[in-house]
């Protein structure tokens, strides 16, 4: 075989990068010499992927519950992924390919095309929630969801750290306790976070064992997660930007969408879908694990908003009202669902 120069070259490039980090180049080639090609289901893992459903009942169709909740985790990993490239500024990667850590500075483009992603992402999710509301019969879902006894997608902690590294935590606390605490200390404003208030047993007013679950697990890494996200989480990194690039017109666009996607598309699809399944006319239904999803998932009840200075008063008064209406008008009586 001809030591062609394109190959040459190759190995210089090779040579310069390991022998920045102390590392014998000629080690690693022989190391290729005895290694086996990689496959792509080593390198996707696919057996172990595939291995990953385990159906509590004999019902066909729980595993297209799992597997499409899987995939929503997966997703929610990516939205993890680009939110930390933003808030960290970007990674700077050399010509070697090797992680020389973040930027400096954040860069107004990279903010955009970053956001563009993240906004990809749900779409995709919301847009094949079709799957969840039309791909499982409806009496196979109502009899193999009590066999999920207090567990609940509510307790997905990928969602959580999404809102928490998205603006600030003021905007997340309960609506009829943000005045009050809208200059708090993160940790009380992340201990009257909404969806505390999604899985509490209204009779009683105690949380339901979903929730106090769930904040065993994770309430503590929350607070660990807000420490470190809360002073860069992408509102903050927004403003650090020149008045001249928080003016730029697709920068606010994708923000707004995020808003859009996270606040009211998300919550709703999952609110069209309990309709679906759940709702009897009578407004008592729970969902899974306890939680009272008549009240969590709307997003006019919620009014969660993460960027409120980019948004007309009109259109906060408004936030949520035409999907839910939509859903609605479609689907049940009004009162049947929101009663209270």
């Amino acid at each position: 075989m001809e030591i062609t120069p394109e190959i040459k070259d190759r190995l210089e490039h090779l040579s310069n990068k390991y022998a920045a980090i102390g590392q014998d180049l000629v080690s690693y080639l022989d190391g290729l010499i005895y290694a086996n090609p990689i496959t792509y289901w080593d390198y996707i893992e696919v057996d172990a992927l595939l291995s990953l459903q385990k159906p509590k009942t004999d019902f066909p169709d729980e595993k297209i519950f799992i597997v499409y909740h899987q995939i929503t985790e997966l997703y929610f990993s990516l939205i993890l992924h680009e939110l930390d490239q933003i808030c960290h500024n970007g990674k700077i990667i050399s010509e070697a390919g090797q992680d020389l850590g973040w930027n400096d500075t954040l860069e107004y483009r990279f903010f955009i095309d970053r956001l563009k992603r993240i906004n990809m992402y749900f779409e995709t999710l919301t847009q094949s929630f079709e799957v969840m509301r039309f791909g499982m019969e409806k009496d196979q879902f109502t009899k193999f969801r009590m066999s999920l006894l207090s567990s609940s997608g509510f307790q997905t902690a990928a969602y959580r750290r999404i809102e928490i590294a998205c603006t600030d935590l003021k905007h997340l606390v309960m609506e009829e306790q943000r005045a009050k605490l809208k200059d708090a200390d993160i940790h009380e404003q992340l201990d009257n976070i909404y969806w505390r208030r999604g899985a509490i047993v209204e009779e009683t007013g105690e949380k339901a064992l979903t929730l106090r679950d769930f904040e065993k697990k994770y309430l503590q890494e929350f607070h660990e997660f807000a420490d470190k996200f809360q002073p860069i989480n992408l509102w903050v990194k927004y403003k650090t930007l020149s008045a001249q690039d928080q003016k730029n017109e697709t920068l606010i666009a994708e923000l707004r969408a995020l808003d859009i996607n996270v606040n009211v598309n998300w919550p709703l699809v999952h609110f069209r879908t309990a309709v679906h399944y759940l709702s009897k006319g009578t407004g008592d239904e729970k969902g899974t694990g306890g939680t009272n999803w008549q009240k969590y998932l709307p997003p006019r009840f919620q009014r969660r908003i993460f960027y409120p200075e980019l948004w007309s008063q009109q259109e906060k008064d408004d936030w949520g009202k035409k999907w839910v209406e939509e859903v609605l008008s479609n689907s049940i009586n009004t009162g049947s669902v929101f009663k209270k």
